[in-house]
């Protein structure tokens, strides 16, 4: 034989005889009938007609939604467009920007250094970020001294301080600008050297304010590992998790993958999204967001996902501490913080624990919600959730329309649950 055909051929023969490590296949996650998991395939079916009104109405270009349910997916469909333009049609393998989404998976890579004592979450921050020794809080068009230390947890649940661009102190909104802060030409130790420009908006862990925490996170697991954040998440998670089409920007040769953005106002009508500020993700960034740079796949994100909802390990793997799993999913704020909130709008009975809010008590915020849910979204309309309590129900709902809206979620939600049978 040729050496080729040698090669094939006892390739061949260890994978019919098992002789192959498992590692040197991909383990894709097992398929099951929504019966084998305790699911209607009736009640599926109303998923399905109520993500096919949402095309029709054109209140979304397409979407993907994925779920799975003891350990194994029930339903992985994709719908109309990823591109109205051109006619791509949306596939379940198609690319899209996962903005915050990327949060709980800095925030997962942060607590991995945790478990190895290379950092620690009640670690003032200044210990890795020296600028932020000297902390300001922001008072209208002035600062004071902060009393209080930031620390690593403050980072992981948002109660640091700090905001986006705008916020209700003119102090904060104008050092944002003039420190280059979220500035995506600039690597992420430039903007470490401009923090110390930056006032917070209260005394560390007294209030939860969304913004760039986890941003100043990826920073601080950069300093505490010695690597560039892109590849400790590809060495730590995105190889040894198989998450293929997951990274800072799309790969050459799957760029006929990647969906395009769309603008809505809710009434039908949708618009291309022109790229500014959020780059092409097309090339290697200089910025390396945390809080928001990921682009990934349903698929990927599933298998991230299944990790945490199985207590740190997949497929013979172990990525963190069941303990650690245990912060992540359960709520870490005080009672003087509160709820989670955006303005005006309270979250009533969410919490946030290290990487994923999580639903404490029942309200009328989001009614079809379960105690125990733990998820989060993204920008572009992206959602996820998990409930422990239905034996790890898992949903992803993946389109891409901004401004953010919970319109795919709340939809789906209370058919989802509904279809859950025993």
């Amino acid at each position: 034989m040729k050496p080729l055909i040698q090669v094939v051929a006892l390739f061949l023969f260890m994978l019919i005889s098992g002789g192959l490590s498992k590692d040197c296949l991909s383990q894709e996650i097992p398929v099951a009938t929504a019966a084998e998991v305790g699911m209607s395939a009736e009640k599926l079916l109303l998923v399905e007609k109520a993500m096919e009104e949402l095309v029709e109405e054109n209140r979304i270009p397409g979407g993907v939604i994925i779920i799975a349910r003891r350990g194994k997916i029930v339903m992985n469909k994709a719908w109309g467009m990823m591109e109205i333009t051109s006619g791509r049609p949306m596939e379940t393998d198609t690319i899209m920007r996962c903005f915050s989404m990327t949060k709980a998976i800095t925030t997962a890579a942060a607590l991995m250094l945790c478990d190895e004592g290379k950092l620690a979450v009640d670690d003032p921050v200044s210990e890795y970020l020296p600028e932020l020794a000297d902390l300001k809080i922001a008072q209208g068009d002035s600062t004071v001294a902060a009393r209080q230390t930031m620390t690593v947890a403050n980072l992981m649940t948002h109660t640091a301080g700090y905001s986006y661009e705008d916020s209700e102190h003119s102090a904060y909104n104008r050092a944002f600008k003039i420190q280059k802060i979220l500035d995506f030409s600039l690597p992420l130790e430039e903007m470490q050297k401009n923090l110390g420009g930056l006032p917070v908006l209260f005394e560390p862990g007294t209030d939860w304010r969304y913004g760039i925490s986890i941003d100043v996170l990826g920073r601080v697991i950069e300093v505490a590992s010695g690597m560039p954040l892109d590849e400790f998440l590809q060495e730590r998670f995105f190889t040894p998790l198989q998450m293929t089409d997951t990274g800072f920007f799309v790969e050459p040769g799957k760029e006929s993958r990647f969906a395009s953005i769309y603008t809505s106002q809710g009434k039908g009508n949708l618009e291309l999204r022109a790229i500014d500020q959020d780059g092409d993700y097309l090339n290697r960034p200089a910025f390396f967001s945390g809080g928001g740079g990921l682009v990934s796949t349903a698929r990927d994100y599933m298998r991230f996902l299944m990790m945490v909802a199985n207590h740190g390990e997949f497929q013979g793997k172990h990525y963190l501490k069941p303990e650690t799993i245990a912060l992540m999913t359960s709520n870490q704020l005080s009672k003087e913080v509160g709820w989670i909130k955006f303005g005006e709008e309270v979250r009533w009975g969410v919490g946030f624990g290290f990487g994923f809010c999580v639903r404490e008590e029942m309200s009328d915020w989001d009614p079809d919600g379960h105690v125990g849910e733990y998820g989060w979204g993204g920008a572009a309309s992206t959602h996820y959730w998990v409930s422990p309590a239905d034996d790890d129900l898992i949903v992803i709902t993946l389109e891409q329309v901004m401004p953010y809206s919970f319109l795919t979620e709340f939809k789906l939600k209370g058919l989802i649950y509904d279809a859950i049978e025993k």
